[in-house]
């Protein structure tokens, strides 16, 4: 039934930080941004190399979210890198603080944690 991901929303609390995070750090192409008025929202779509996409969305004073990896909800967002040495050293070039390069015991892929401008845990995965 299903044959994939389309896309991730995230919504963020400082949309200018957010929005030169994801696409000056991290590289992720612009596919359309819009200001809603009567929400008084910014929506930014961004493309992934592989077809998907993230939403980046901005609302006046929006609640913040449990950040711990074992809270209730989305635990976390991975993106899949060629070289997670390459990565992570673009990361670090850019001032992103980026955890130890792991090996998954189940697949033996190596992969590492960052986090973005709200602290959403964000992943590397090997490929």
């Amino acid at each position: 039934m299903l044959s994939g991901i389309h896309h991730v929303a995230i919504i963020c609390s400082d949309y200018p930080r957010s929005k030169s995070f994801y696409c000056d750090t991290l590289g992720l192409a612009i596919i359309n941004e819009q200001y809603r008025a009567s929400r008084d929202s910014y929506k930014l779509d961004l493309a992934l190399p592989d077809g998907g996409q993230l939403e980046l969305f901005s609302f006046p004073d929006p609640p913040q979210r449990h950040s711990n990896p074992e809270a209730q909800g989305l635990r976390h967002l991975a993106f899949v890198v060629e070289s997670i040495e390459t990565a992570v050293a673009s990361l670090n070039a850019k001032g992103v603080d980026v955890e130890p390069i792991r090996v998954d015991e189940l697949t033996g892929k190596r992969f590492t944690f960052f986090r973005d401008p709200d602290n959403l845990p964000l992943e590397l995965y090997e490929q």
